[in-house]
This record gives C-alpha cells, sequence and structure tokens, in this order.
C-alpha cells in the first residue's frame, strides 16, 4: 500500500478534501517508518495536513505508529519534551525546574531536538550547566535515571527516523505536524507529562490528542519560545488532563512586572550560579519555581499547595537532595 489514498482524501476539491481518521493517520506513519513512502508522497502529505490544520485524530493516530516503532524505555514519573526552535529565548532556565522535581524524588526524562538557537539558549549545551547528564540510548537512559532521577535523551537515539521527518523543516521552509506529534509521544508512556507551546490554538489541540492517547495527567502551557516554561510576570492558561478529564486552570503573575524571557543577556554559567546560591535575581528565580509548580499541577498537586512545594524545593535545593518520590507524587 502506498500513501496515495490519504493524499487523495486530503487533497481533493473544496466541499470534498477530508483530514485522516485516527486509524488511517496511524497506518499513513506506519508505511512511513517502514520505508515504503515515496519521499514526495511523504512531503504531500505533511503539507496537506498542514494546509488544512492537523486535527487530534491525526496527531493521535501518528504518535501511535512512532510509539509502536520506539526501543523500550526506562519507567519514569513525568514526562518533559523540548522541541522549541527559535532564535529569540534565552537560557534553558527550565531546565533547573526538571532539575528540582527530579532531586526531590520523581523520575523525569526529557527529550527532544532544538533548531535555529543560539549557543545559550540550546538546550544540549546548557545541560551540563543545569547539572543533567545526557544518554547516549535508552539502556543508557535508564542508568541515567537511577543516578540521577532525571536524563535527557536525544530523539536521534530512541527514533531516528522521526528527527528525519521532522528535520524536512528545512526542506519545506515550513513546520509541520511532526513537531506537534514528538511533543504529544511520550515515549516511556509516563502517567503524567508536561508540555510547552508557542502558539496558543496548540495547546488544545495538543490536550485532545493526548486524550485520545490516554495520557491521565497532563500539564500544557504557552511557554518561552515553545518549551515547557513560565514566564513569572505574565498569568499562565493551563490545559490539563487529570485523570484523563479535561480541565483548564489559571495560574496569576507571580512578579509584578511583565519581562521577555530573552530580555536579560545572562552568560551560560548563569544556571550553575543560580543553583549554587551565587547569583540571586529574582526573575530567573521565580521562572524556575514558577516552573516547577506548573509541573507539581501535572503530577497531582493543587496549584496553591503546588506553587507552596516549589518554593519549599527551591529553598531546601541543597538539605534535602534525597527525598523520596512520594512526597512529589500525589
Amino acid at each position: 500500500m502506498t500513501l496515495a489514498p490519504y493524499i487523495h482524501a486530503m487533497g481533493r476539491g473544496p466541499g470534498r478534501a477530508r483530514n485522516l481518521t485516527g486509524a488511517e493517520a496511524e497506518e499513513a506513519m506506519r508505511l512511513i517508518l517502514l520505508g515504503r513512502a515515496d519521499p514526495h508522497a511523504i512531503g504531500a502529505l505533511l503539507m496537506l495536513m498542514r494546509y488544512r490544520g492537523e486535527t487530534p485524530p491525526e496527531i493521535a493516530g501518528f504518535a501511535q505508529a512512532l510509539r509502536a516503532s520506539l526501543p523500550p524505555l526506562p519507567q519514569v514519573d513525568l514526562d518533559w519534551p523540548s522541541y522549541a526552535a527559535g532564535r529569540t529565548r534565552g537560557l534553558p532556565w527550565f531546565l533547573l525546574a526538571a532539575r528540582l522535581l527530579a532531586q526531590s524524588g520523581a523520575r523525569v526524562l526529557l527529550h527532544g531536538w532544538n533548531s535555529h538557537q543560539s549557543e545559550r539558549a540550546d538546550v544540549r549545551s546548557m545541560l551540563a550547566h543545569a547539572g543533567i547528564a545526557r544518554a547516549d540510548s535508552a539502556a543508557h537512559a535508564a542508568r541515567v535515571l537511577d543516578r540521577d532521577g532525571i536524563a535527557y535523551l536525544p530523539l536521534e537515539c530512541f527514533a531516528p527516523r522521526a528527527l528525519e521527518l521532522l528535520r524536512l523543516r528545512e526542506v519545506f521552509g515550513l513546520r509541520s505536524c511532526i513537531n506537534t506529534v514528538c511533543r504529544v509521544l511520550n515515549p516511556a508512556q509516563a502517567t503524567a507529562a508536561v508540555q510547552g507551546v508557542f502558539h496558543p490554538p496548540y495547546r488544545p489541540l495538543q490536550q485532545a490528542a493526548c486524550k485520545i492517547l490516554g495520557q491521565q495527567n497532563l500539564c500544557i502551557l504557552k511557554g518561552g519560545g515553545g518549551e515547557f516554561e513560565r514566564n513569572p510576570g505574565k498569568d499562565a492558561q493551563l490545559f490539563q488532563l487529570e485523570s484523563g478529564a479535561p480541565l483548564e486552570t489559571l495560574l496569576p503573575p507571580l512578579l509584578p512586572e511583565a519581562r521577555k524571557l530573552a530580555d536579560a543577556s545572562y552568560p551560560p554559567r548563569a544556571l550553575d550560579a543560580l543553583w549554587d546560591g551565587t547569583l540571586h535575581d529574582q526573575f530567573a528565580e521565580s521562572i524556575v519555581t514558577g516552573t516547577a509548580t506548573a509541573a507539581l499541577i501535572a503530577l497531582g498537586h493543587a496549584p496553591q499547595a503546588a506553587h507552596a512545594l516549589a518554593n519549599d524545593l527551591w529553598a531546601r535545593r541543597f538539605t534535602h537532595p534525597q527525598a523520596t518520590a512520594r512526597s512529589l507524587i500525589s
């Protein structure tokens, strides 16, 4: 079978074209992953989906097929995708929020690939400054998680074909739905997941796709450059799943003044310095604790309790590095 029936369904004239069903999308991605699809047909399919607007069943179907192709991954408590692109964001402070949760007991899997980023915004370049180890395989990620409670696993190390599809952006000059698919993928199928988006309409799209995929607990926000990173000077609209049920929560600003995340030109070692206490910066600290609060909400904590816990964890990050996971996961 080829992709022709799916391209035909989406590319017919006005009034006759339609989006794919979830089953059709899953079969189309399966053909792509098996290498049975012509490259021209892949490009046509992805651009038709972009033109028509991707739907939750299509995203979920693609993700289902991609999940079926993955190697076994270690069990984790929190899935944290990082697929932002663009040169406008600053340091990835959210890495410290992920480390904060992991140091306090939750097993956190960061995974991703980023493009078009400046050196100081590049997630992989900043991992060492955030105290997070990079794994080079699923098996290595399991060892790192056992040791540190957190690991970053590059997309090419567990889903190389997905990276090839993602990098078609360089051919199209346009983003494709694969970026959304990677965000909802949750390769280790953690019960809780966080996701960042750049364009607000993707929040309900990803929420609905994750519901189809059976995700139990989820928190999505419009973050810096598309990362799961909260701007403390603005309110944050969270699109969630709580035990599989969709809901929304509005978190008020943490600081009185709005400010862009990339306004200040911090050096790379600012991540190290903020963590070890040699840098005192209210805005940066609020990014970390505000992002940790949203992640704790994904792990099952009520908003006010999550806010208090995030600040407590930050204050105690030196004194209680080995707290149990039960303190974080309600």
